[in-house]
């Protein structure tokens, strides 16, 4: 149960760093930053331990991820402001 937690925290944390990363109001709400900051977090630690990176550029290759997709996400939805 701690893991999931600990996840969810580290996945949040990811999803807020990237959301600050794109520029311009993102109307999206907190849960689909996390929803979004726990994929980037999941697939950045796939993408970078099946690379062989560390723990730091482990952590860059999620928030990486997590900008690209909360990019993507409030690009598709509606009142997006540029």
């Amino acid at each position: 149960m701690l893991d999931i937690i600990w996840f969810l925290i580290v996945g949040f944390v990811i999803g807020a760093i990237g959301r600050f990363v794109v520029p311009g109001k993102n109307p999206m709400p907190w849960w689909l930053t996390l929803l979004l900051g726990v994929a980037g977090a999941l697939a950045g630690g796939l993408v970078a331990g099946w690379i062989g990176l560390g723990a730091i550029l482990k952590f860059v290759v999620s928030v990486a991820i997590a900008a690209l997709l909360v990019l993507l996400v409030s690009s598709m939805r509606p009142g997006r402001a540029s």
